[in-house]
């Protein structure tokens, strides 16, 4: 738990006993517990992604949902604009932590992107990240042992490992997380089937994401004759270069203001 803002890049107070790291998980569950007790169960999800930044020794968290087949993703909450910068710049590079644990279904801590083992994994991101002001990307899949719908990202302006107590506290909360976005994404169905009003679901929200990329996609793929995979790298190839986002290269492709050779 906290005991302070991390912000100014130090780390919180050496763990007082071996029991506190449980203590650190109860207070986790109760929490996590509150935020599921709301009526509206679309909300529920991002109140479960709150309690990870009121609870933890981490400065921001975000969770990014998988787009299916193309190999694209979507942001569907972020706690703050650096959160969110983190989760396009891994969009846009098809690298980064996040990415990792999605293809691995895995955890993924990456706890000093100065440098290191961390830095070498994913350099490009790793750069971003720190131009960013951030040192720590903490990576947790959600969703199957088999199959990852998304991932929790948790990120830090200091580097250093999670506590034993937090690392528990984001596993438990991952997996609520993952809970609520079934849950969220059964109603949708349900409300389908009987013919009711439309109920977004966390799918639809994802393919809806970046659907300017959606479309840029499939410019690429008709002008280059390639399948999606390939006319994705080529977008991401290109916004990289240019040093802007996938989804402001999308723009260019969308307003025909850029044109990519075979």
């Amino acid at each position: 738990m906290k005991s302070g803002r991390p912000d100014e890049g130090g780390e919180r107070g050496t763990e007082s006993a071996s029991g506190s790291g449980a203590s650190d998980r109860r207070s986790v569950i109760r929490a996590l517990a509150g935020a599921l007790e709301v009526s509206d169960a679309a909300s529920v999800p991002a109140r479960l992604c709150q309690v990870c930044v009121d609870l933890l020794d981490i400065t921001g968290a975000s969770v990014s949902l998988d787009g299916g087949a193309s190999g694209e993703s979507a942001v569907w909450w972020s706690s703050d604009p650096v959160a969110a910068q983190l989760a396009e710049a891994q969009y846009s590079l098809g690298d980064g932590p996040c990415t990792t644990a999605r293809t691995l279904v895995a955890p993924v801590l990456a706890a000093d992107l100065t440098g290191g083992t961390d830095a070498r994994r994913w350099p490009m991101f790793a750069q971003r990240a720190v131009e960013l002001g951030v040192r720590a990307v903490f990576s947790l899949p959600l969703g199957s042992d088999a199959v990852a719908i998304g991932s929790l990202d948790l990120y830090r302006r200091g580097p250093g490992p999670l506590s034993p107590g937090d690392t528990a506290g984001a596993f438990t909360a991952g997996e609520a997380i993952t809970l609520a976005l079934m849950r969220v994404q059964s109603q949708a169905e349900d409300t389908a089937a009987r013919g009711g009003a439309e109920l977004t679901s966390w799918l639809d929200a994802a393919e809806s994401g970046h659907e300017e990329v959606h479309y840029a996609t499939g410019m690429l793929m008709v002008q280059l004759g390639v399948g999606p995979q390939q006319a994705l790298a080529r977008l991401r190839a290109y916004a990289y270069a240019q040093g802007v986002t996938v989804t402001q290269a999308a723009r260019e492709v969308l307003a025909r203001r850029v044109e990519f050779d075979e």
